[in-house]
């Protein structure tokens, strides 16, 4: 067991110093020859986060991103302003969609109990 572990980190360090080119070879030369190898390295890759992105800015959703200066001040301000607007404009979107949703529940639900209303009133009572 000790040797086929010290063959995995020998491998997996000889690949690491080739770096991302090496893994993506052997992921795919893993699927030609037998898959479950194939998905097996790309779990690897995935859990290890040797698939990362390496970029300079993360994009984070909902968050306004700081960006440095262009140089140009006019340009600064509209971009700022115009970055604002949409914002804005993605709040009270997202708050239609919301009301939208809300209406077709209520209206699903006033449906729901005017089928059910009907269907009592339809059914005789024995007694």
């Amino acid at each position: 067991m000790d040797s086929i572990t010290s063959w995995l980190t020998s491998a997996r360090d000889w690949l690491d110093a080739r770096g991302r080119p090496a893994w993506l070879a052997a992921m795919i030369i893993g699927f030609i020859f037998f898959w479950p190898v194939g998905l097996a390295i790309l779990f690897y890759m995935i859990g290890s986060k040797r698939m990362k992105c390496n970029r300079k800015y993360n994009i984070i959703p909902h968050r306004r991103m700081q960006m440095s200066s262009s140089g140009n001040v006019a340009f600064d301000n509209y971009r700022d302003e115009t970055l604002k607007r949409l914002e804005e404009e993605q709040t009270a979107f997202q708050g239609f969609l919301q009301r939208l949703r809300e209406a077709k529940d209520k209206a699903e639900f006033d449906q729901f109990m005017n089928d059910r209303r009907d269907k009592t009133q339809m059914t005789p009572e024995f007694g």
